[in-house]
């Protein structure tokens, strides 16, 4: 039974993807100079006490709505029938493929493109990213049972995330969840070059 802390747990994060999400919304649809945090939580009906809680302004707001990872119950969930012997990399890989989703390509690709007309956003974006990578090395060391060291874990999550962020503003050739490469395109899918990531990582360069 989900205790009563987990509850308001729950209920906090999904205020604050709720806030996000309509952050993210309104700069799409305004431009970030185009809205006020009263708009945000006129939209997301909460209020500016209850956004205050959550960020510290709209930007940081408009860039977490780009971690599409809600929780480490939902982590939990979805490699919970792993064996406490399964590889890290496997973990690792479980734990990637659930963040790096086509909406949290999408998203990512529309702040850099945000980010390039107003780059007070850039600090909020990478701060996200960085929050992202670190619940994902929290979780690991976790679901590891102390099988692997902190310095282990660190980096090769450091390796596979690094690895994965100039998708975000296409300098590599890769097609993204729910993109189709056209006839034309030399670009492998992204499903091939996470593979190739972790195949030099279990085999080496």
């Amino acid at each position: 039974m989900m205790s009563k802390q987990s509850l308001r747990e729950l209920k906090k994060e999904a205020t604050g993807h709720a806030l996000a999400d309509a952050a993210f919304e309104l700069a799409i649809d305004r431009g970030l100079d185009g809205f006020t945090v009263d708009d945000i939580v006129q939209r997301a009906v909460y209020s500016r006490r209850t956004f205050a809680n959550h960020f510290s302004c709209k930007e940081e707001a408009v860039a977490t709505a780009a971690l599409t990872f809600k929780s480490t119950k939902e982590a939990e969930d979805l490699i919970g029938d792993m064996s406490e012997n399964t590889p890290l990399l496997d973990m690792l890989y479980h734990m990637m493929k659930m963040q790096m989703t086509a909406d949290h390509f999408w998203k990512m690709r529309k702040l850099v493109s945000l980010s390039r007309r107003n780059p007070t956003l850039v600090p909020y974006i990478l701060s996200a990213l960085q929050r992202l990578k670190k619940s994902a090395q929290q979780i690991l060391t976790e679901l590891s049972h102390g099988r692997y060291s902190n310095e282990h874990i660190h980096l090769l999550v450091g390796a596979v995330y690094g690895a994965i962020q100039p998708l975000y503003d296409g300098s590599l050739d890769v097609s993204l969840p729910g993109e189709s490469a056209s006839e034309t395109s030399e670009a492998i899918s992204y499903e091939q070059y996470v593979d190739t990531i972790f195949n030099y990582l279990r085999n080496g360069f």
